[in-house]
């Protein structure tokens, strides 16, 4: 009780003397209206490049690696030498190949006179039509045979071709997996060639995004175009960096892949200076526009567990917390309200971490100013 004098008394005390009391303190809030307004969010899809016109390198010919004509990593012209395989057996092979030619070519012209000799003896009826018939053959034969020894000759000069390899497409060199000197057969990797002045990002898209992009009976021809008409995406590497050229979506399979639930899609960029390669992954953006959906700032949010919370202003100025389902825009700064709130509602955003249910957040100079 003697304390509880000496309190009054100095509290009266203090007060007589002019000395300011400690005043209750308002929190600071800051609220909005709910509101629905149009927004482009990004859609991202993990995606892996690929040269356009990529070919697999190998011989067409065996023999042995005379010379490796590009490094790794170079970049190549269209019809620029790669690689050189020994020729020797090739060009022996072609010399064969036209001596036959010129032996059936001689077999030809002496079948010929003697068809043309009988014909004419047989004219003047000196010999029957048994000999006509069978030097006819034997002509036919011969013409037959130097048919098929051209032939042996174009294939000679082919196979010689083929002993130079060169690149088919425009491009950068990969990985070199010969060297000089190695005995090299048909259908053996030498190397691949990514044509790189194009190229690819390939990555999956699940049914359901199909579904909302493309809708079911279109044709072809109708699915192209709607392709053609989405706007352009970027591709961003994995250290963050965004590609400086955009692209543009250009197929999409037809086919769900059974073991994953989704589709191939490719989307083509310009590659001009070559800072693109076959391998490298990434992310591809695509702009989506999402329309007449609620809007509110990420600050207004509340988690709590596996909740989403947004404490919501009544009449009474009292916060009262509503479970709401959030989809996030991509920009760091806003969330999309699936469920949850309705246009018109007032929710705090600023201090919203602080409050508490059924505190009050709005206050009679902060109502009429308001107003």
């Amino acid at each position: 009780m003697k304390n509880l004098k000496w309190i009054l008394m100095l509290s009266i005390g203090l007060a007589s003397c002019g000395v300011d009391m400690p005043k209750e303190t308002k929190s600071s809030f800051e609220t909005m209206k709910v509101k629905k307004q149009d927004v482009t969010m990004p859609v991202k899809f993990s995606a892996r490049m690929k040269g356009k016109t990529d070919v697999t390198i190998t011989p067409q010919v065996a023999g042995q690696l005379m010379r490796i004509a590009v490094s790794e990593g170079q970049q190549v012209r269209k019809g620029q030498v790669l690689f050189v395989i020994d020729s020797r057996n090739a060009q022996l092979e072609l010399e064969a190949a036209r001596a036959n030619l010129q032996a059936a070519q001689a077999s030809e012209n002496s079948a010929k006179l003697e068809y043309e000799s009988n014909k004419n003896l047989y004219d003047k009826k000196i010999v029957s039509s048994y000999m006509l018939n069978n030097s006819e053959n034997t002509y036919k034969q011969a013409k037959a045979a130097v048919a098929q020894a051209r032939a042996a000759v174009n294939s000679a000069k082919v196979n010689l071709g083929f002993c130079t390899i060169t690149a088919p497409v425009a491009g950068i060199i990969g990985e070199i997996a010969v060297r000089t000197g190695d005995q090299v057969s048909p259908g053996a990797p030498l190397t691949m060639l990514s044509g790189n002045l194009n190229m690819e990002a390939e990555f999956s898209l699940t049914e359901a995004v199909v579904e909302d992009m493309v809708q079911s009976g279109m044709t072809e021809a109708d699915k192209q175009k709607y392709l053609s008409s989405l706007p352009e995406v970027s591709f961003v590497m994995k250290n963050g960096t965004e590609y400086p050229h955009k692209g543009r979506i250009t197929s999409l399979t037809g086919v769900v892949n059974a073991a994953t639930g989704s589709l191939l899609c490719k989307a083509s960029f310009p590659n001009p200076n070559g800072h693109l390669y076959s391998g490298i992954q990434g992310t591809v953006v695509l702009p989506y526009a999402e329309k007449d959906v609620i809007i509110i700032p990420q600050n207004a949010v509340v988690r709590l567990q596996d909740k989403s919370l947004v404490y919501k202003v009544k009449a009474d100025s009292m916060a009262t917390a509503v479970d709401v389902t959030i989809e996030d825009v991509g920009n760091g700064q806003d969330f999309i309200v699936k469920s949850g709130l309705n246009v018109g509602d007032q929710i705090v955003t600023v201090g919203a971490n602080n409050v508490t249910e059924g505190q009050q957040v709005l206050f009679p100079e902060e109502v009429k100013s308001e107003k």
